[in-house]
């Protein structure tokens, strides 16, 4: 399974579109590029392998594995990404403002339950975050 994240880069904040065989699942909402600053930037587009992971904070949520100069960048749910994301992905249900959304964890159960539904399957589920290059945004 590959989902797919297209971006559209604004300086307050990153949002996106996650859809899976060009399906729309959510939206998500990250913190604004600022060259993969750790804490305070989204990460860099790529392609990331997904994998279950549970904390007393987040119960079970996804970890993306081997993000270059990063680690535990995770999808968890958030509706304002800089005041609750420190450079993890936060789905929702729709975009509120740039880094702003509603409903993340309606949007992240469905997320969740469809990713864990392939890793159960022993799929492989990744991830690829580009930029929405027909819009021509880049980032700033």
């Amino acid at each position: 399974m590959i989902l797919v994240l297209t971006r559209i880069y604004f300086p307050e904040g990153t949002q996106g579109m996650l859809e899976w065989n060009g399906t729309l699942v959510c939206y998500t909402i990250e913190l604004p590029w600022l060259g993969n600053q750790r804490r305070i930037s989204c990460i860099p587009e790529g392609e990331y392998v997904l994998q279950k992971r549970f904390s007393p904070k987040f119960k079970w949520h996804l970890h993306l594995r081997n993000v270059p100069g990063r680690d535990l960048i995770l999808i968890h749910p958030a509706n304002d990404a800089k005041k609750e994301l420190l450079g993890c992905i936060a789905p929702v249900t729709q975009h509120s403002g740039v880094g702003k959304g509603r409903s993340s964890r309606k949007a992240f159960e469905k997320l969740k339950s469809m990713v864990y539904a392939a890793l159960d399957r022993n799929e492989i589920v990744k991830i690829s975050v580009q930029s929405d290059s027909q819009k021509g945004m880049i980032k700033k």
